[in-house]
């Protein structure tokens, strides 16, 4: 008989964890600061609950642009630090500077540097108390791996490194006739296994799939383990939840089967889509008309030639469209032909690294996102000599121009930029989880984490 399944905090439920208890542990500290001392900014504070809302709600949307609830991250104290740092001081900062829905401005300068100091040390006592605490206990995820021997390293791997808390214990080859396993420290053989179980907590068994390989006998216990109830998963699910990523690597090419590529597209969705990207598109053309001088001024001293440039890219259905950007290289930059940019690309001006860190030689896209032939949100649109160098070499990357293309995306907020085949690949899996996956919730972390991208000044 195996061992009945035990409750394990999922990644989902970890982040509600950590928002949930980030908002309760900063509340707690101001009602002490009230409590304590005569301060008239926290007694109004914590006497109108909207203002505590409204605090919340900025330390968990700024909390996302810092990665706080990046789990491989917040895991390790020695990585966590910037994130609080930067997460205390721009929540405060927001929340002294939008008085509309926040108390007036405190009259003692004092009252500003302690609520920030209240808000860094709440988070800071919580974050340590979930990493030496819960993290290391209540979040460690054994579980068994069920793969070919000669798969186990690369595979284990790969979860660990996306789910610190993950512990392959035991492997099970799906070859039962296998007799030369090289991991005989890890291996489970089916007769070994009722009794393993019996004696240890096994959060849930992963197996990769490989139908040609798995012997009936393997599926039979596998059958009976998952009767006794202990879940058992496919690998590629558990990789996609981990990376927010399509394993490419592990599919076929009839991978287009398993998408919802045929449903009806919602179309409640795609209106309000719509109506964001004019909205923004119009706004960004502001900002966009009210910074122009300043810019035209230093691309005379610092990136001498033409403001503007345009180029052809292939959008929605691979129909073709002019993209407008800002010019960021040197003039003639691909006088000896197309090549991908590269990290630290000497034809990229000195003022040019400033305009692409924050993503300001993006705005002018602004003006295909209103003429609709982009989007804010999407895969970046990309062009026909590298769509077709790359879709020679991986033929679902057409699968991308389902959508419309757009100025921020999944691959984007997720990944450095790509120079090599490797890397388009490895964006062609975030674009692919988003073409799945995309809803309103999803395009709002992406903006979100977006806006953390500027701030950070991490463009390229």
């Amino acid at each position: 008989m195996t061992k009945p399944y035990k409750k394990h905090f999922e990644i989902s439920e970890r982040k509600i964890l950590l928002r949930i208890f980030d908002i309760f542990f900063v509340v707690m500290f101001l009602f002490l600061i009230n409590t304590f001392t005569d301060l008239r900014y926290f007694a109004e504070l914590c006497e109108n609950y909207y203002w505590i809302a409204v605090l919340g709600l900025y330390l968990t949307l700024l909390g996302t642009v810092f990665e706080m609830y990046n789990l491989v991250i917040v895991s390790f104290a020695n990585k966590i630090t910037k994130g609080l740092l930067l997460t205390s001081f721009f929540t405060t900062l927001f929340f002294i500077f939008t008085p509309i829905v926040t108390p007036s401005f405190p009259k003692k300068r004092i009252e500003l540097f302690l609520l920030f100091l209240v808000v860094l040390l709440a988070l800071t006592i919580w974050r340590l108390l979930y990493i030496y605490l819960l993290a290391s206990k209540r979040f460690y995820k054994p579980i068994v791996l069920v793969c070919r021997s000669k798969d186990f390293n690369k595979l284990s791997k790969e979860l660990i490194i996306n789910d610190p808390h993950i512990r392959i214990v035991k492997f099970i080859d799906v070859d039962f006739n296998n007799q030369n396993s090289l991991l005989s420290e890890f291996q489970l053989n089916l007769i070994e296994i009722n009794g393993f179980l019996a004696t240890h907590f096994i959060s849930e068994i992963v197996v990769a799939k490989y139908s040609k390989k798995t012997s009936i006998e393997v599926y039979n216990k596998l059958l009976e383990i998952s009767e006794n109830g202990i879940p058992i998963t496919q690998y590629e699910d558990v990789y996609e939840d981990l990376t927010s990523r399509i394993p490419l690597h592990l599919k076929d090419k009839s991978l287009y089967k398993f998408f919802p590529f045929s449903k009806k597209q919602n179309q409640l969705y795609l209106l309000l889509v719509r109506c964001i990207d004019i909205v923004v598109s119009i706004i960004g053309l502001t900002v966009l008309v009210a910074i122009i001088p300043f810019i035209f001024f230093f691309n005379l001293i610092w990136n001498k030639g033409p403001l503007l440039f345009h180029q052809e890219r292939i959008g929605r259905k691979e129909v073709p469209f002019k993209i407008f950007k800002l010019r960021t290289m040197i003039v003639n930059a691909e006088k000896n032909g197309a090549v991908f940019a590269t990290l630290n690309d000497s034809r990229i001006t000195p003022f040019g690294k400033l305009l692409r860190k924050t993503r300001i030689d993006e705005f002018p896209q602004f003006i295909n996102v209103l003429k609709g032939e982009m989007s804010i949100i999407g895969p970046r649109p990309e062009r026909k000599v590298f769509v077709d160098q790359i879709a020679n070499e991986i033929p679902l990357y057409h699968t991308r121009h389902i959508v419309k293309p757009g100025l921020t995306g999944w691959a984007q907020i997720n990944y450095p930029y790509g120079e090599t085949l490797e890397d388009s690949l490895m964006k062609l899996e975030y674009d692919l989880y988003y073409i799945k996956h995309r809803n309103i919730f999803l395009d709002i972390n992406i903006a979100v984490k977006t806006f953390g991208t500027i701030l950070y000044m991490k463009g390229q």
